[in-house]
Formats: C-alpha cells, structure tokens, sequence
C-alpha cells in the first residue's frame, strides 16, 4: 500500500515586473525551502548576490532589509506566514515571495515496471 506523507516547507519565488509597463510581471525563479532557515537564506544570498549591481537607492534598500528587517523576516516565517520583499532598480521591480507550503513526494519506481524505451536511455559520456 502506498503511503502519502506531505512534507512542510516554503514555496520561494522571484518575480521582475517593468514599473513603465513594458514588461509584465514575469516569474524569474523559484526555489522550494524545507526550513524558516532555508527560505530566509535563499532570499538573503540573492540580496547580497545583486545588492552591488543595483543603483544606490535600491543597494540601500536592499541592505536594509538584510539587516534591519530580519527580525521581522524570521518571525514571519517562524508563524508560517507569507512574506514579501521588493526592491526597485530604476524602473523595474523585483520581488520574493514565500508561502508555506505542502509538498508531496516524488513517486519512486521500485516494484513498478518501466517502458521498455527506458533502458535504451544511454547517458551522455565527455570526451
């Protein structure tokens, strides 16, 4: 008999959206978190990882949110509440998002048969 267990977690993504209304809003990522600690890390690495290419009102912008407001980022996440983050670089927005999640595992292959195709694959060899 096959058992379902969900798995607790986050749901994390990254959106870009033109301010001038050339670009719609438009998924650029996203990433599943299994911990608080996960999810608040994957949108702090991003901040850090960016924060030196943006313009100066968006790189203070960003920091702040890295150290002023991550208090109320953990608390958030620890109620398992959504969170935000936005960050403007001249006319585009660029937003996080993360929301708790369900995941439900992947179904493994162990006493099921396979297509035939499937042992024809052959895995790609570098020279």
């Amino acid at each position: 008999m096959l058992r379902i267990t969900t798995r607790r977690g986050f749901w994390c993504e990254c959106w870009t959206e033109g301010l001038d209304g050339q670009l719609p809003p438009t998924l650029f990522g996203s990433y599943d978190a299994y911990s608080e600690r996960e999810a608040d890390s994957w949108v702090s690495t991003i901040l850090r990882t960016i924060s030196p290419a943006l313009d100066a009102d968006a790189s203070q912008e960003a920091w702040e949110r890295l150290y002023d407001h991550r208090i109320d980022t953990r608390r958030a996440l620890l109620r398992r509440g959504p969170w935000a983050v936005s960050v403007t670089h001249i006319n585009t927005r660029i937003t996080w998002t993360v929301r708790p999640a369900l995941f439900l595992p992947m179904a493994h292959r162990q006493s099921a048969e396979l297509p035939a195709c499937a042992h024809n694959f052959k895995p790609h060899t570098t020279p």
